[in-house]
């Protein structure tokens, strides 16, 4: 339970700055909404974004082996883009702001939260042995 917990923080942590990041192209929550609405918003989509990562990405990929070794990894990709727009789908069926203008945008989002998600991952990643001293 504590990796999905810190994959959760990380997750809103890489949503909150695509959403920065990409301005108008991609928001959580509305315009209006106070700080602590808006943290609520990233907090239920980074939620249900990984969920989606944790259980149905697996899956997905898996399928898709095939054409992600041909395509040498661009299909992860397009893979990325539509379960962020799957997310979206998902909160707006839980009445959570939540939207991104469409799949390029999804894609530019993507590659957003990866790279935010892998920097940050670094910093809290305990299984790697530490140097000798």
């Amino acid at each position: 339970m504590p990796r999905f917990v810190t994959a959760w923080i990380l997750s809103g942590l890489a949503l909150a700055a695509a959403a920065g990041l990409l301005g108008d192209h991609m928001n959580i929550g509305v315009a209006g909404d106070s700080t602590g609405e808006r943290v609520v918003a990233i907090a239920l989509v980074a939620l249900v974004f990984t969920a989606i990562n944790a259980f149905v990405a697996p899956v997905i990929k898996t399928l898709s082996l095939p054409f992600i070794i041909v395509t040498l990894g661009f299909a992860l990709l397009v893979i990325n883009a539509l379960l962020l727009l799957l997310t979206e789908w998902v909160t707006d069926k839980f009445g959570v702001e939540f939207h991104v203008d469409g799949f390029w945008w999804a894609v530019l989002g993507s590659i957003v939260i990866s790279i935010v998600n892998a920097v940050l991952g670094g910093f809290t990643n305990k299984n790697h042995p530490r140097p000798a001293r």
